[in-house]
């Protein structure tokens, strides 16, 4: 990475040591002889280091490691078995939560630190690859797989490579930063395709994880380079520094072969990834971000490339200077409507809407939405091409803005059953700034429900003022056709004249608060792709949600409150410590009281901090 660019460090908290680094350092060693042997049930024990570096609590045994993934009974039994031998030769009461001394730590990137003999194994299979060449009389060697320059695979070696070497550096990148910083590197697009092919330099990507220079572990993915790779890199980095030393270099360049082999996806795809998603590739080519997000940064750069110019690379393609954002005249701002709003239940009601919107002109498109009823997103523009059936798929990012819609019935079942507080808490982590309720009131039919009106109107009030939504209040559904129509049409006005730029969540959060205050639109927004997937309500949880999720099932606690606790306490185990460590009964109950919680700072309180302990403390069933 250059000197002058900023240095995205991602994550800046330290990642705490393996409590388990023995079971650690003995799964390396299995993975690093099955390496050497060729033998493929090394990513069995990749993925089982990658479950361990999860897990934050300390095994007596290798049994226990069974609730882990990717932990089978070969596994496991291996380890008791070295652990047995290591009790022999060290003693029964040996610790095993720490590495005997002088032992060096696996460390939690032992994939890919860099070990003291690697940069001299490098340089040999250099010598071997350099001093191969040369024709004798035995049999022809087989070429090694070494990207072209300003590929799609030669611009994510040489960007891992350059992250790999800042100090202080995660050791992986996402996605979308990988994108951002290796097209800097490419003169292919890593997110559209070219005319008549359906590859971008993104794909290159599944060629180098299956030459095994690439690693991509975790779910979002993280990618990483393996010995291997680390090894091509750095060849391809000294290669390129040869370069700009003269006009032509005083080393060798590095052979390579066909852009044809990184455009392949071969059948033999090695992924350590343990939910895959083979639509990646789709979702980009459908929502690409190129450049990072960056809206505080002038229109005319974003990364060094000019959007009313050319681009630094002579051999830029002309669409690199759009390609990181939507300029004003090349997107529509699109309603889209969730496909549960217009089929299902009351099927005259939910036609009316349609017809509605119909009438009113409004541009609308029925589809999937994860959280929320209604959402507005600016689509790019996009020529039909000349000889494809079907014009490409435009870019679509999302407007801060979006509807959850209640009927009065509808609003009585979701407080009875708990969904209401939970779709306010999905709602306010969906990564919109600006949420809504529109509420259709349904007249005289509010007598004849479970809960009474006065509850209904209550709960309204608290969504307003307490969870700090806004609400609409409409009669029926014209109206709120029509609230949506005026929506869609001062949208449209707000963002005639703002040029969009795509950031991500993953990379950088929910984004600051501070347009929040400003009567001026956020031209930050996360692209609809990554949203929807974002707010997928059974989507894999951490520890984390999953003990948010438990707080709210409790009586009286809300998102605001199980937020004050989580604050504190982020865990189950970091609570259960907590009490613990108190010294009597009353103080245990009292933990959680003097916590403070909303824009007001109020305590929790000693009932629900009461509640919260007998509930996680109580042995047996609850009374």
């Amino acid at each position: 990475m250059p000197a002058s660019e900023p240095v995205r460090l991602g994550r800046k908290r330290p990642l705490p040591a393996c409590p388990n680094p023995l079971f650690l350092k003995w799964l390396t060693e299995l993975r690093d002889e099955a390496k050497e042997k060729g033998l493929k049930i090394q990513y069995t024990y990749q993925k089982a280091i990658s479950s361990l570096n999860k897990y934050p609590l300390p095994l007596q045994t290798a049994k226990e490691a069974k609730i882990l993934q990717n932990f089978g009974d070969g596994i496991c039994k291996l380890l008791d078995d070295k652990l047995q031998r290591y009790r022999r030769e060290n003693g029964p009461d040996t610790p095993i939560h720490s590495l005997p001394e002088g032992a060096p730590p696996p460390g939690r990137r032992d994939n890919n630190s860099l070990a003291p003999s690697r940069k001299k194994n490098a340089a040999g299979d250099q010598g071997k690859d350099t001093g191969g060449r040369g024709g004798g009389g035995g049999r022809k060697k087989k070429r090694e797989y070494v990207p072209q320059k300003r590929s799609g695979g030669y611009a994510v070696l040489l960007t891992l490579y350059r992250q790999s070497q800042i100090p202080g550096s995660k050791g992986f990148m996402f996605k979308m930063e990988l994108q951002a910083e290796a097209q800097l590197l490419c003169d292919k697009s890593f997110t559209v395709p070219d005319l008549g092919s359906k590859y971008t330099a993104w794909s290159s990507v599944s060629t180098l994880i299956q030459k095994n220079l690439v690693m991509k572990t975790h779910n979002p993915a993280r990618y990483s380079l393996t010995d291997e790779g680390l090894a091509l890199a750095e060849r391809l980095e000294s290669a390129n520094q040869g370069s700009k030393d003269g006009p032509q270099g005083n080393t060798e360049e590095v052979r390579s072969e066909g852009e044809e082999d990184e455009e392949e996806s071969g059948p033999g795809l090695v992924d350590l990834t343990a939910s895959d998603d083979d639509e990646d590739e789709k979702e980009d080519r459908i929502h690409p971000t190129e450049n990072p997000p960056c809206a505080a940064q002038p229109r005319s750069k974003v990364d060094g490339t000019s959007f009313s110019g050319k681009s630094k690379d002579s051999q830029a393609t002309s669409r690199k200077p759009n390609a990181g954002c939507l300029l004003p005249g090349t997107y529509d701002i699109i309603l889209c409507v969730d496909f549960i709003e217009t089929t299902g239940g009351s099927q005259h009601r939910k036609q009316e809407l349609v017809k509605e919107l119909q009438r009113n002109g409004v541009i609308f498109d029925v589809r999937k939405l994860n959280v929320g009823d209604f959402l507005w997103v600016a689509r790019e523009k996009v020529a039909p091409v000349p000889g494809q059936l079907r014009a490409p798929a435009g870019r679509e990012l999302v407007l801060d803005y979006i509807i959850e819609r209640k009927r009065m019935d509808d609003l009585c079942g979701s407080i009875i059953d708990g969904r209401f507080r939970e779709q306010k808490f999905r709602l306010k982590r969906c990564g919109l700034r600006r949420p809504c309720y529109l509420v259709e009131e349904c007249g005289t039919a509010a007598s004849h429900l479970s809960l009474p009106e006065t509850t209904l109107q209550q709960a309204i009030i608290n969504t307003q003022v307490v969870d700090g939504f806004f609400v609409k209040r409409v009669q029926d559904v014209r109206e709120s056709a029509a609230y949506l129509t005026v929506m869609t049409r001062y949208l449209t006005k707000l963002y005639q004249n703002c040029t969009l730029i795509c950031r991500s969540r993953e990379l950088e959060g929910d984004g600051g608060s501070d347009e929040e205050e400003r009567a001026t639109p956020s031209c930050s927004l996360i692209s609809f792709a990554e949203f929807n997937h974002g707010a997928l309500k059974n989507k894999c949880q951490t520890v984390r949600e999953v003990f948010a999720r438990q707080l709210m099932q409790i009586s009286g606690l809300s998102g605001d409150k199980a937020a004050a606790i989580l604050e504190q306490y982020n865990t189950p185990h970091s609570l259960l410590t907590a009490y613990e460590q108190c010294a009597s009964e009353a103080e245990k109950e009292k933990l959680l009281s003097s916590i403070r919680y909303g824009k007001l700072k109020r305590n929790l309180g000693p009932a629900l901090s009461r509640t919260v302990y007998q509930l996680y403390c109580t042995q047996g069933s609850l009374s």
